[in-house]
């Protein structure tokens, strides 16, 4: 098994194409994230995915409160309201012609019972399978999968669920680490895709991980990965996948008054890159010894 990482979209600050030089140097399989609305923008972002031989993992958000604000889920849109959000965007990421292996999706409403939210999976499921395109669900604050007893619970009914494991939601929402939520036994068997980004007890991102005073927490989260990854070896998985999805709008910490960043975000995913190469690495080596060197 392989890795692939996946740079994303969100908080872009510079060009497509100077974007994709700087991944096609770091080694990153493509990008991830919204698809570009503006005509001119989507015309620019094929072209560089294209040329420089980039995938695109696509992103839906179902439900949202306004265009600008399309991952916020409007807490008055029924689950027909979302499917039909989730039909339209997963079509036009289709429409895109770009190298797709995988589509995921911040989806549903956090205050939805579990007969509204498996009713919602079960149909995206259906339309995803339709289109031949997997979709993956995210593990996300104000989402159906927002806590890992109500993940569980939804499981539970649907156990056929793929998910993308974005651990630091969890974090803050538990206000703790999570080795001993039954909610993280529960998707571990079903994660296609992992968001890399470090939460503590009171944030979804830690300021630097390469900072010492947050190794606690960057040791939790690669527990939980070296989990995961070896589910996904019994699997027969032949890569696995994750995108360092560090990003600004409050998660990045700035200083009072200037506002300005403590961090570099593209500093921060390299540096992700790299040490979770390392770290996955390592995992392999250890896990082909223990298999009597087999190869993994």
């Amino acid at each position: 098994m392989n890795i692939e990482f996946y740079r994303p979209l969100w908080g872009r600050d510079r060009s497509f194409e100077k974007m994709a030089g700087e991944m096609c140097q770091q080694g990153f399989a493509g990008f991830e994230g919204h698809l570009p609305e503006d005509p001119d923008e989507l015309k620019s972002f094929q072209n560089e995915c294209r040329n420089n031989n980039l995938k695109y993992v696509g992103e839906i958000c179902t439900g949202g409160a306004h265009p600008d604000a399309y991952w916020v889920p409007d807490r008055k849109a029924s689950v027909e309201d979302h499917l039909n959000d989730f039909e339209s965007e997963l079509q036009r990421i289709l429409r895109s012609e770009l190298d797709i292996p995988f589509i995921n999706c911040m989806g549903g409403l956090d205050a939805w019972s579990i007969d509204e939210a498996c009713r919602f999976f079960e149909k995206a499921m259906m339309m995803s399978e339709k289109a031949g395109c997997l979709v993956s669900f995210e593990t996300h604050r104000t989402r159906c999968f927002y806590a890992p007893w109500t993940t569980a619970r939804i499981l539970n009914e649907l156990p056929e669920i793929p998910i993308t494991a974005d651990l630091s939601h969890w974090c803050v929402v538990a206000e703790r680490l999570i080795d001993d939520e039954p909610g993280l036994d529960a998707i571990i068997p079903r994660v296609k895709h992992i968001h890399g980004r470090v939460g503590y007890d009171q944030g979804p991102q830690v300021p630097d991980p390469a900072a010492p005073e947050y190794a606690e927490f960057v040791e939790a989260h690669q527990r939980w990965w070296e989990r995961i990854w070896l589910s996904q070896l019994e699997r027969s998985f032949s890569s696995t996948t994750l995108c360092p999805e560090y990003g600004p709008d409050g998660y990045l910490h700035t200083e009072p008054y200037s506002q300005k960043p403590v961090a570099d975000l593209w500093q921060i995913m390299m540096w992700v890159a790299s040490s979770e190469r390392k770290h996955f690495e390592s995992f392999i080596n250890i896990n082909e010894m223990q298999a009597g060197g087999q190869h993994v």
